[in-house]
């Protein structure tokens, strides 16, 4: 449990270096994610830590900001939810979130990984809960990234995110009252160190291969396939990539071909 503590900090650690370096305007500058700013990815990921906080050490509190939260959502929708819950904007919003992450993570890596806790979706173990905290920042942390021009140091620690995107294929048929496919597809991706990571069984019919970093990119909706290098073949391959979700809530549509990408400063 210690070592998936210590990936999500340094998630978090990665992000905060390219935050320190914008303007207070910056942070209000539309990025590719549903016209997202730098301070509504950060509202939502500084929330969202909050809440799997609670929902490991105290079920009830953590129960009424889910309630209330919901409340508000459905009256004036989720970035004014989130909002209203997380006041800070800007360089005292990036000081907030970073302290709570640190703190947090002293006390998570002591966690029981296999604790059940509950969520906005299925009920899921302690483990996968910090898991799916690192692949948040890791995803919303990419607009971010993306609307700055920077490029990120990936490490293998996306196989936490790998692992999540693997045990979540039945889900992404699930939530959208589709039967997955069985077998589920065998994998073969490369890790950022050049290590082989497989997963699923050896002997189905279909596979993708490819880039560790492009099959997060895909599960996490933060690309498009068609933006990858994944070589994906057969039904049960092609039907997960065209709609992978590795995150939980309401079916999600993935980003049209080129519609999520890097800047490009001109010259």
């Amino acid at each position: 449990m210690r070592q998936n503590a210590d990936d999500f900090l340094a998630e978090c650690e990665s992000l905060a270096d390219v935050l320190a370096g914008l303007s207070r305007a910056d942070w209000d500058k539309p990025t590719l994610f549903k016209n997202w700013t730098a301070n509504d990815v950060m509202v939502h990921l500084h929330f969202w830590n909050i809440a799997a906080d609670l929902s490991a050490s105290d079920e009830a509190a953590f129960q009424r900001l889910y309630n209330a939260v919901s409340a508000e959502v459905k009256t004036a929708g989720r970035r004014a939810a989130e909002g209203s819950q997380v006041t800070e904007r800007g360089p005292e919003l990036l000081a907030l979130w970073r302290d709570y992450a640190r703190d947090m993570v002293a006390r998570w890596g002591d966690f029981d990984p296999k604790k059940r806790v509950k969520w906005a979706g299925p009920d899921m173990s302690v483990r996968s809960s910090l898991t799916a905290r690192q692949m948040e920042t890791w995803a919303h942390g990419l607009a971010i990234f993306d609307a700055v021009g920077a490029v990120r140091e990936e490490t293998d620690r996306l196989r936490n995110i790998v692992v999540l995107g693997v045990n979540t294929y039945g889900w992404t048929f699930q939530v959208r009252d589709l039967p997955a496919r069985d077998p589920m597809p065998r994998l073969s991706l490369t890790a950022p160190s050049g290590a082989l990571w497989a997963f699923g069984p050896a002997e189905s019919p279909a596979t993708i291969t490819g880039s560790a970093v492009d099959f997060c990119y895909v599960v996490t909706q933060t690309r498009s396939y068609l933006d990858t290098t994944l070589e994906i073949s057969g039904a049960a391959a092609a039907q997960w990539m065209q709609q992978a979700q590795c995150f939980a809530g309401p079916p999600e549509t993935p980003p049209a071909k080129g519609a999520r990408h890097r800047h490009q400063p001109t010259a």
